[in-house]
């Protein structure tokens, strides 16, 4: 019996948007379900998938926090 965790930012995919959203979610669940039927011949029905959403604010990257290390990404690009 899988379980795949998936987090992401609780700001949601697209900026603007304040989370995932319930269509996201279930495309998510197919993919990854879909992913281990491919893979590993896991049947769909046993796999379980998870998402979490995580606060920016408990979210880091490359040694910072995601908007920090945003903010230098961006001014690295002007």
């Amino acid at each position: 019996m899988p379980i795949v965790t998936i987090q992401v930012t609780r700001e949601g995919t697209r900026p603007g948007t304040s989370a995932v959203t319930a269509e996201e979610k279930a495309q998510l669940i197919k993919g990854a379900s879909e992913l281990l039927l491919n893979v590993l011949n896991k049947p769909m029905e046993a796999t379980f998938v998870v998402i979490q959403e995580v606060e920016m604010e408990n979210w880091g990257w490359g040694g910072l926090p995601v908007p920090e290390y945003r903010r230098q990404k961006a001014a690295k690009q002007s």
